[in-house]
């Protein structure tokens, strides 16, 4: 890896973090109690883990990201609907949210579920007069504003992360 390459794979990930930061603050802020600053957060978060080294592993991560909220969110949702936040229900929701993910034949996509579980209930926690199922929308939109950003980073970004054989 030449100097350039070692620069740039950082600078990519903070533009990335930061553009998706601003948009998530910006969207989350359209709904009033659901805090920007969390809705900024868990964009960034989510630009900084899709964002990788080239384009394939990026769209490969992008789809972990996107699945993997979708499930954590819909589970966390679900058990917020019926019960409120403890820990011990976290917990539960977690063991089943990767469960679900091995029995549907995707365990890869079962850690970003369980991290997306905690982010949901954990926020829905913090104001359980919100919508519980609001508050895991915003969280699994959050999350594509930041996998969008990466993917949309990794093409426009000069001399990003080509994959050995790709034309640009």
């Amino acid at each position: 890896m030449n100097s350039t390459e070692r620069l740039r794979i950082p600078a990519e990930i903070a533009v990335a973090a930061l553009v998706a930061y601003l948009i998530g603050f910006w969207f989350t802020g359209l709904f009033p109690g659901y805090l920007p600053k969390i809705g900024g957060l868990w964009s960034a978060i989510s630009a900084i883990v899709v964002t990788q080294a080239t384009r394939r592993e990026t769209t490969s991560s992008a789809s972990l990201r996107i699945v993997g909220s979708a499930i954590g969110a819909i589970t966390s949702a679900v058990y917020l609907t019926l019960l409120p936040f403890h820990p011990l229900g976290m917990a539960l929701a977690i063991f089943v949210t990767v469960l679900l993910c091995t029995a549907v034949h995707i365990p890869s996509h079962g850690r970003l579920a369980a991290i997306t579980v905690i982010v949901v209930m954990v926020t829905g926690s913090l104001d359980p007069k919100l919508s519980q199922g609001l508050n895991a929308l915003l969280r699994l939109i959050e999350s594509c504003i930041g996998t969008g950003v990466a993917l949309l980073g990794v093409r426009l970004w000069p001399g990003s992360g080509l994959d050995p054989g790709d034309n640009a």
